[in-house]
């Protein structure tokens, strides 16, 4: 996780005076991927994302069991993750977000190792996830670390996990040892 630098982020679990600056990234990040024809969808879904989800991450994340939200630190919040349950089995990554300029320095490969770690400590079989086709180096990470494509579909429909919008979902899946 090296950056330019040779300093290291450190990934450590939220806390709630990171609120400000987690949904700050969410905003970014999704400002970042917003095709110009979707810009309404796109700000109607972070509006009901941070909401639902980033405006309450203790309650939605940290009060259930098998469930967990980190940062990276690197001078301020620069990157984010989540994990929610989805079964006694299965875990869902979430959240998945690295700051613009300090994407490509390993950041995302840690964020995805401590979710990881913390699915096999917990007890979960497999990992989960959905990504849309904008994500392009989302999907490219998520295959390097050995998630494998289980399915694709038409977003039509908007709920705080997925903008809707008639964006392809890419579903991938990894078995956990």
């Amino acid at each position: 996780m090296s950056g330019e630098s040779g300093t290291r982020a450190n990934i450590r679990p939220y806390r709630e005076a990171d609120q400000p600056a987690v949904i700050g990234l969410f905003r970014q990040f999704m400002a970042e991927l917003a095709p110009p024809q979707a810009k309404q969808s796109f700000d109607a879904y972070v509006a009901l994302a941070v909401r639902e989800e980033l405006s309450r991450i203790a309650d939605y994340y940290l009060a259930k069991p098998g469930q967990g939200f980190w940062v990276a630190e690197l001078g301020g919040v620069v990157g984010m993750v989540g994990i929610e349950r989805r079964s006694s089995r299965e875990a869902e990554l979430r959240r998945m977000a690295v700051e613009t300029s300090h994407r490509r320095r390993g950041i995302g490969r840690e964020l995805l190792r401590v979710a990881e770690d913390f699915c096999a400590e917990s007890g979960y079989e497999a990992i989960v996830l959905s990504t849309s086709e904008l994500q392009v180096a989302a999907m490219r990470l998520y295959e390097a670390g050995g998630y494998r494509l289980a399915g694709t579909e038409i977003a039509e429909t908007q709920s705080h996990k997925t903008v809707g919008a008639g964006l392809t979902r890419h579903h991938y899946e990894k078995r956990l040892a």
